[in-house]
């Protein structure tokens, strides 16, 4: 440690001092260049907030509580789900109404389950981390081919009639073309606050998206030409009213988080289930 005099004490001070002064001045004036950098557009504030989706139950069928849901479609009074967990995952149809299988199509080991929607006369299913994706034929749920998911992670999958669309538990959402599987667009979900996550199951209605949002009992309503989150449906006294427990207590085991949107366009009806869930509940939402 250097030895200082009263003199040289002193002189050390009243430098310390004015550049201490001189970082302040700085600080208030954006020093330096970066006063004439242009500032930072707060384009968070031109994004309206969500509007609020209220729910009604229509009616409660059963659902196997066996059932790790990861994707959920409706087709001609049928519903189609893809599981999840590795050695357990398969692809399924059932009656709504007695919740009985019809026909199933277990997965290898390797694979984990994931979203599911069908185009046409044909069922497109995603795995977790494998980053493959399988196609069936809808009429007898042959296998036809599989598909390459570029992604890390491959989580909720719908269509619009024209492109797959998937999330991959982020805020992006990818458009494939169904044929090639290449990406055609993407876009990012997001609301007034900026970027919205865990966007988890889909479903396609009426021109917006409908998605689960992962660890949420939320439902967002995304518009799919912006990914402006413009409406969101909180069911989490859903629970309640089916006597299932907070998602805050849901057991490994137990009814866990809300997961699988289905749309019957015929009819105009939405149903949904979660992982685990002993329901298949028909809702109405904004439909």
């Amino acid at each position: 440690m250097p030895i200082f005099t009263p003199m040289i004490r002193l002189r050390y001070y009243f430098l310390a001092a004015m550049a201490a002064m001189a970082l302040m001045i700085a600080s208030c004036t954006g020093g330096g260049d970066k006063k004439d950098e242009p500032a930072t557009e707060d384009v968070s504030a031109d994004v309206p907030a969500p509007s609020v989706i209220p729910y009604v139950i229509v009616n409660v069928y059963p659902h196997d509580p066996t059932a790790f849901t990861e994707g959920l479609e409706y087709r001609d009074g049928f519903i189609y789900e893809s599981t999840g967990h590795y050695g357990t995952s398969e692809l399924k149809k059932t009656d709504p109404v007695t919740g009985k299988i019809l026909h199933s199509v277990k997965l290898e080991d390797r694979y984990f389950g994931e979203g599911l929607t069908i185009l046409g006369n044909k069922i497109y299913q995603l795995t977790y981390q494998e980053h493959t994706g399988f196609v069936y034929d809808l009429a007898t749920m042959k296998r036809l081919r599989s598909f390459t998911v570029a992604t890390e992670e491959a989580w909720g999958l719908t269509n619009d009639s024209t492109h797959l669309i998937y999330g991959d538990g982020t805020s992006n959402l990818y458009f494939l073309d169904p044929e090639t599987f290449r990406e055609v667009k993407r876009i990012q979900v997001h609301d007034q606050y900026g970027p919205v996550n865990n966007v988890n199951e889909l479903e396609h209605i009426n021109g917006f998206i409908y998605a689960n949002q992962w660890q949420t009992d939320n439902i967002l309503k995304i518009d799919p030409s912006t990914g402006s989150v413009a409406g969101i449906a909180d069911l989490r006294t859903l629970r309640m009213k089916l006597g299932l427990p907070d998602l805050r207590n849901a057991g490994r085991d137990g009814p866990e988080v809300l997961n699988g949107i289905a749309y019957d366009a015929a009819a105009n009806r939405i149903f949904i289930t979660g992982k685990y869930w002993p329901h298949l509940v028909e809702i109405k939402l904004d439909n």
